[in-house]
């Protein structure tokens, strides 16, 4: 007997969020022009690092993370572009689609993971007007910079050792106790992200 067609016809499963701006990301093929910054920096200051595992009244947010390391990289490296810094604000832009996943996890998953985070960082960099692909001397100064906050948030908020972090994340660079890693709420956190955003985008 054959089978009916509900039987033999499977739907395809939904690949797309639908943000509050009303569009709608393709996570398998994102256009840039589903892409608002209001979005990620809403989705961002909801995101939690260190799955939450942090102190204080709030979570600590990629957004709040993402406006530490691109201080950070100014530190490091002070003669860094508008366009560059740019970059280090939305190195996590991927993560107002797919969460933060801690590393240890992201271990577990493999290249699957890399592969869609790709496509949405290529798609968030195109919308901005930064180059499809960051230099592989950009990319190791964000990793620095990022290194040097995940120290700055693991000794702050996460409950670890500073000779832990050292191990884990290397030692920050000078002048890494001006910050302060008391986790802001959703809103301010939000806010200060877009501010950022928008001075950069200024400035190009």
């Amino acid at each position: 007997m054959a089978k009916s067609v509900n039987q033999n016809t499977k739907k395809a499963p939904r690949a797309w969020q639908r943000m509050l701006s009303g569009r709608r990301l393709d996570l398998l093929d994102p256009s840039p022009l589903d892409v608002e910054i209001e979005d990620i920096a809403h989705g961002l200051a909801r995101v939690a690092r260190w799955n939450g595992q942090t102190t204080g009244d709030w979570a600590f947010s990629v957004a709040q993370h993402s406006l530490l390391v691109e201080a950070l990289v100014r530190i490091i490296k002070p003669e860094t572009s508008e366009r560059d810094l740019l970059a280090a604000l939305l190195h996590d832009a991927p993560e107002y689609v797919v969460g933060d996943m801690i590393s240890p996890f992201k271990a577990v998953i493999g290249d699957d993971y890399k592969l869609v985070e790709k496509r949405l960082m290529t798609a968030i960099h195109l919308r901005f007007g930064l180059p499809a692909e960051t230099t592989d001397q950009l990319s190791k100064l964000i990793k620095k910079a990022d290194h040097a906050s995940a120290y700055i948030e693991a000794t702050g908020v996460a409950g670890f050792s500073k000779t832990e972090a050292r191990k884990f994340f290397g030692a920050p660079p000078a002048g890494f106790e001006r910050f302060d890693p008391t986790p802001l709420s959703t809103d301010e956190a939000k806010q200060k992200f877009l501010q950022r955003f928008e001075e950069l985008q200024a400035a190009l």
